[in-house]
């Protein structure tokens, strides 16, 4: 496997060629977008000081995508047409990155993806590899291999060992969770779960209280979420205030925040949030990248971090066993990537997607970790990597 700086040369004298471009199209207004960023910058700064990639220096250019397929459009013409990168990494929205892919392919421009989950984005590369070959998906997780370990939460932990057989599934109505939703529905009832509703919600919803009395006449004891956007905070917010009377967990993407508890008073303890990576040993890189994020940066780092930062140091790898920044040299040089990152081992499939951890491969993995009393938090699932026990919130009986 590749260290950090592997292939790079040791000392920080660049030759006299133009710098490799690194474009970031990011949502830049959101703590996501922030800590692709800055993570993107930990890991150029750190190449740097190693002497950069066959003697050259890197360079990062950002462009804010938002939230808007448009605005997305326009960052990644920004960045190839305008700015002329070597390399894009970055992403957040499902919606926005599948508007984009023609523009990248048109463009012909490596693209690292850090944020959006949807299988349909690597779908692309097996359905048309000649024109989609530069995607790839560095994480998270496609929804769908997110759906089958949220489903191994309901069965073993959920099932297993709360002993709670009744469950409702809500998601938000965004692309990623439209392709989730059905396939953990399937996987939960196949592994014994009475999956008593399903429900879907605007992420623009104010009140949940409806929603919330769905779910409770359904007979449901414990509600599985899937969102990501602005009502992450509210929903907590609701929960808590109502003192509704089931726990809920699942993925929340806004809850993978490292100032999410606080922000919001507190009133997340009791939720268990999906999350890609904790500051825990799963890999050599994690704890180390907590701790330099959080010194250089003041917050614990978000999902998108964890991808931005391994996917500077696995692209210039590449382009060391490439030889050049030839883009077809360096896809062949990622195809073959095997990389010890922040979140576990990655390695791409045949569509480009990271392929998630199993038996003996240690690739990324969702992990559940539990708002705890002063706004900590500690891991509940998978057990083996567990953390504490869980702890029901004040109000519920057990």
């Amino acid at each position: 496997m590749a260290c950090a700086a592997a292939g790079l040369a040791a000392p920080a004298v660049f030759a006299q060629g133009k710098p490799i471009r690194i474009g970031v199209p990011t949502a830049m207004q959101l703590q996501v977008g922030r800590d692709t960023q800055d993570a993107v910058k930990m890991a150029i700064d750190d190449v740097n000081a190693r002497g950069g990639v066959l003697g050259r220096k890197l360079e990062m250019v950002v462009a804010d995508e938002t939230e808007n397929p448009e605005t997305g459009i326009s960052a990644i013409k920004k960045l190839t047409a305008d700015e002329k990168v070597d390399v894009l990494i970055g992403g957040y929205t499902s919606g926005v990155t599948l508007a984009q892919l023609p523009h990248i392919a048109s463009a012909k421009t490596i693209y690292l993806g850090v944020g959006a989950a949807s299988p349909a984005i690597t779908a692309k590369v097996k359905q048309d590899y000649d024109n989609y070959k530069y995607v790839f998906r560095v994480g998270p997780l496609n929804s769908a291999h997110q759906a089958r370990q949220l489903t191994g939460f309901i069965s073993n932990f959920v099932k297993g060992e709360l002993g709670i057989s009744k469950v409702a599934i809500v998601g938000e109505n965004a692309k990623w969770v439209q392709d989730l939703v059905p396939l953990l529905k399937k996987g939960a009832t196949e592994a014994g779960a009475d999956v008593r509703a399903t429900e879907f919600f605007d992420a623009q919803t104010s009140d949940f209280s409806p929603l919330f009395s769905k779910v409770k006449d359904s007979g449901a004891q414990y509600m599985v979420v899937v969102l990501s956007h602005a009502s992450s905070d509210i929903f907590a917010k609701q929960w808590h205030d109502s003192r509704f009377p089931m726990p809920y967990g699942g993925i929340d993407v806004k809850s993978m925040d490292g100032d999410f508890c606080q922000r919001i008073g507190g009133k997340s303890v009791g939720e268990l949030a999906a999350n890609f990576a904790v500051r825990a040993p799963l890999t050599a890189r994690t704890i180390p990248f907590f701790d330099e994020f959080a010194k250089k940066t003041s917050r614990s780092p978000v999902y998108t971090a964890f991808g931005a930062n391994d996917a500077v140091y696995m692209y210039a790898d590449a382009v060391k066993k490439a030889g050049s920044t030839d883009t077809n040299a360096v896809i062949k040089a990622l195809e073959k990537a095997s990389y010890e990152g922040i979140t576990g081992v990655i390695e791409f499939d045949e569509t480009h997607d990271v392929k998630p951890g199993a038996g003996t491969f240690k690739g990324p993995s969702l992990l559940l970790a539990q708002w705890r009393d002063g706004c900590k938090r500690e891991v509940i699932y998978p057990k083996e990597r567990r953390t504490a026990d869980f702890v029901y919130p004040a109000w519920i009986k057990k």
